[in-house]
């Protein structure tokens, strides 16, 4: 029978993490607590949380208390943009969110992925960015590595799989351009 993956042998490259596994631990302990407790409104406190942790938020950024974030430092989210209920910002690899974005809820937005090819199991990371004036729909998966173009629509329950063009609406698994915006 043929072998196809031996987690027995996956070691996680040396610093994957980007920080120390105490200040990981912190993190993930102020996230459930102090970042997902805190009331609606309280937009400000959370922003103060995710900077205190290295994330670079712009101005009168709107994150609920259910977004998820795996290592905050390795997030950029720029001026006046809106994270909704549920996204998870898988952030095992860089990712760059632009002015004016939404990201509605249950998005989830991946940079890590595994190699098929290896026993090993090898894990990568890989940056996504979201370009100026993004909206993406509800319940959209972000692959590892992914560009979405300033202004481009990705519609709901799309999966993103390669680079998708500026000014742009796109539709469906893999999402496809379908007309302008």
């Amino acid at each position: 029978m043929k072998t196809y993956q031996q987690l027995d042998q996956f070691k996680l490259p040396s610093n994957f993490r980007g920080r120390g596994a105490v200040k990981v631990q912190l993190w993930w302990l102020v996230q459930s607590t102090l970042f997902a407790w805190s009331p609606q409104f309280m937009y400000g406190w959370r922003r103060f949380l995710l900077r205190s942790f290295g994330a670079q938020i712009g101005k009168k950024v709107i994150i609920r208390p259910t977004v998820i974030t795996q290592f905050p430092w390795k997030v950029s989210i720029g001026d006046h943009s809106w994270l909704g209920d549920n996204v998870v910002l898988y952030s095992l690899g860089p990712i760059e969110i632009g002015n004016h974005v939404v990201i509605s809820q249950k998005s989830y937005i991946c940079t890590g992925t595994h190699d098929p090819q290896a026993i090993k199991f090898d894990i990568y990371r890989h940056k996504i960015t979201i370009e100026d004036q993004c909206w993406i729909a509800t319940d959209v998966y972000v692959a590892p590595g992914i560009t979405i173009g300033r202004g481009t629509l990705v519609g709901a329950r799309s999966s993103v799989f390669k680079d998708l063009p500026a000014g742009k609406i796109c539709l469906g698994s893999p999402a496809q351009v379908i007309k302008d915006r």
